[in-house]
């Protein structure tokens, strides 16, 4: 690259580094007149990675009236630059991030205050020059947050400052205690007179504008009930694009560093591999249709491994953190569990493609079990995507490969409690037979074991779908393929296209359409034979389609048909 060219911002959150380090930066500064104009307090839900904290970076820097003198090295190339708002730069700002508070339960009131505290003492000596030396004296010597908090409150008011409060990753802490510590934890903290319930109540009132972001509207349920902190602009269309990337904008960071490093493929091209696994989010019903949007930090991690190896597509599509950040959310296998055995949520999702329900702004957890709250926690946490209406309700989809490699490891949780013991060398050994060599009777005679050596009697209970959904899943692990289920086309729909990664693995010899069906375990033999013959026709016309021509390229394409008679697998055969 040379030498003048814009750094990637990939792992950046703080806005100052970004423009002050010359790297790329999204313009996003035309959304602040449109918040102005709401209501004093904020609150703003996306899921993980998806540019929030990078947002209220900018916001602070904004507002805060002792950056107000940097203005316009921060912001003179961006759209606020040339359209600045009256209150630019007249705030004293705190800024809190939840995220940096855990420990034992035995610890978790300690830390929080300590951590409030420090923020507290920093934000009266950073904006020193407003108070006297005596009041900052008092502030450091009060022993409790909520007191530091009330003496800010009582003297800025006197002292007529303006202060606004911006938390980031307000429920991070409260998350991962209802994940590790567990309901009765969540309640005494967030309930009655809970400590993180009580600084809550310390917020409303004491500054005159607050803006949070988080990834679920359960803690500020549970927080908050009888005294509204916050109006929940996360569904409102009009900031549907406020955080995540458009198209657009991901074109036009491409297009900029093709100017400036030697790309090996077209704009059009990465596009084309990208999309499937970053974009397809939409955070507003209005806005189905119009527009989808990118998971800004999957993006920034693509171009930035795309650039530093040489302009290869990169082997791995998802950065190690985006697993991470998913594995917190474990909580959601323990509440689909406890639905009715042919009611999973997740379950439906994937055999079927789709779910249904009533999307909703809030709720607490003691409720998170009610379906429609359920199915909008998994859209919060970016696990749902919005694709319209089906008879009357909100529809819901998987968004991209991203979400769904997720969504089939928890399917596979939730039908071992603890992870399956499978020889995983030897699974990676049949994945690559099966790829390069078209050994696909290995391949699903291993997939065929591991279903019926870990269904339970609730498992085999739910039939089709459970040997469906754990197959999904199963193929879904392969490094090789993307798996794609009901693929539409205009001969109809596939049980399983598996579309061959040619773009990470361009000497791989084999893609295949896998035709599954399934009898109960009573049928005969001459009904399974009905069976066979008519997911041979079905196989037959699916693998003349265009759609299918196109995506197996190189590949010899294989048309599998597999049949199930309860969990024993009594086909596996290739049609000529």
């Amino acid at each position: 690259m040379k030498q003048d060219t814009k750094r990637i911002p990939y792992g950046r959150n703080d806005f100052v580094q970004i423009i002050e380090q010359n790297n790329y930066y999204v313009d996003k500064t035309m959304y602040l007149p449109a918040l102005e104009d709401e209501a004093v307090n904020l609150f703003f839900i996306r899921p993980r990675r998806f540019g929030k904290s990078v947002f209220i970076s900018m916001l602070q820097a904004y507002y805060d009236c002792n950056m107000k003198d940097k203005f316009k090295n921060l912001f003179g190339n961006l759209w606020i630059g040339k359209n600045p708002t009256p209150l630019q730069g007249k705030y004293l700002v705190l800024y809190l991030d939840f995220s940096q508070v855990g420990g034992r339960i035995d610890q978790l009131e300690d830390k929080f205050n300590r951590y409030c505290k420090v923020k507290l003492d920093s934000f009266v000596d950073v904006y020193r020059q407003y108070y006297s030396e005596d009041f900052v004296k008092k502030v450091f010597e009060a022993e409790d947050a909520v007191d530091k908090l009330i003496l800010i409150n009582d003297e800025s008011k006197k002292q007529n400052l303006r202060t606004y409060l911006i938390i980031d990753e307000y429920d991070n802490f409260t998350n991962t205690v209802l994940n590790e510590q567990g309901e009765g934890v969540y309640r005494a903290i967030t309930h009655a007179e809970g400590f993180y319930r009580d600084i809550f109540k310390k917020f409303k009132g004491s500054f005159e504008r607050i803006f949070m972001t988080g990834v679920s509207p359960v803690t500020l349920d549970d927080v908050t009930s009888g005294f509204n902190i916050g109006t929940n602009y996360s569904l409102s269309a009009e900031f549907n694009e406020m955080t995540g990337f458009t198209e657009e904008e991901v074109r036009e960071m491409l297009t900029y560093y093709s100017s400036v490093c030697p790309f090996r493929h077209s704009v059009d091209e990465l596009i084309q591999v990208m999309k499937p696994w970053y974009d397809n989010y939409c955070f507003a019903i209005n806005r189905y249709g119009q527009v989808t949007m990118y998971n800004s930090v999957m993006v920034l991690y693509f171009i930035d491994q795309y650039i530093h190896n040489n302009c290869d597509i990169p082997r791995d599509m998802i950065e190690d953190n985006i697993r991470v950040d998913y594995n917190k959310l474990r909580m959601l296998i323990r509440h689909d569990k406890e639905f009715a055995h042919d009611a999973s949520i997740i379950q439906h999702l994937v055999t079927e493609g789709f779910v249904t329900g009533n999307l909703k702004r809030g709720f607490p957890a003691e409720s998170i079990n009610d379906p429609d709250n359920f199915v909008s926690l998994l859209f919060y946490f970016g696990m749902l995507t919005i694709d319209g209406t089906y008879r009357g309700k909100t529809k819901f989809v998987i968004p991209n490969e991203v979400v769904r490699e997720q969504i089939y490891a928890y399917l596979l949780s939730t039908y071992k409690e603890n992870e399956l013991a499978y020889d995983t060398y030897q699974k990676s050994d049949l994945e690559s037979g099966f790829a390069y060599d078209g050994d696909y009777k290995s391949y699903f005679g291993f997939i065929a074991d591991a279903i019926k050596r870990y269904s339970s009697q609730r498992d085999r209970q739910k039939g089709e779908s459970y040997v469906h959904g754990f197959t999904l899943a199963m193929t879904c692990q392969n490094m090789f393929y993307r798996p794609i289920s009901e693929l539409d086309n205009q001969a109809g729909y596939a049980d399983i296209f598996l579309r061959p990664l040619l773009e990470n693995y361009p000497d791989m010899e084999h893609s295949y359409i896998v035709e599954l069906k399934y009898c109960k375990s009573d049928a005969t033999d001459e009904q399974v034979a009905k069976l066979r013959e008519a997911a041979i026709a079905q196989v037959n016309r699916y693998a003349d389609s265009d759609v299918v021509k196109t995506e197996v390229k190189t590949t010899r394409l294989h048309k599998i048909v597999v049949i199930f008679r309860s969990v024993d697998m009594v086909v596996c055969e290739e049609i000529e």
